[in-house]
């Protein structure tokens, strides 16, 4: 069951992203897809998984092809400098401000 929360995580993740990049709220994102505002919430929190047409309408809408869609590989890199941030902060005496920073500009 992990497993499958990790997907959902990092395939709502990157939904998210590609929304964002586009400029695109959710709810313009929900109205292209004809899904609710609530539903593509969930799919962009990792807490549902996405249906198999609703995946193909989220990536026409996008435009994007579904490969660029799995590639998560930006997203795995982001979580592991953020679980080593916190094991500094937890570890060593660092200089916050500096911290939090570099964690927004990663997030």
């Amino acid at each position: 069951m992990e497993n499958n929360l990790d997907i959902k995580k990092l395939l709502g993740k990157r939904i998210k992203e590609l929304r964002t990049g586009k400029k695109l709220t959710q709810a313009q994102l929900a109205e292209a897809v004809e899904v609710a505002e609530r539903t593509l919430s969930k799919i962009e929190c990792g807490q549902t998984f996405v249906t198999a047409d609703t995946l193909a309408q989220i990536i026409t809408a996008l435009e994007v092809e579904p490969t660029e869609l799995f590639n998560f590989k930006h997203l795995e890199e982001k979580e592991i400098l953020k679980k080593e941030l916190i094991e500094a902060i937890n570890t060593e005496k660092v200089d916050i401000k500096l911290m939090y920073q570099f964690y927004k500009s990663i997030k």
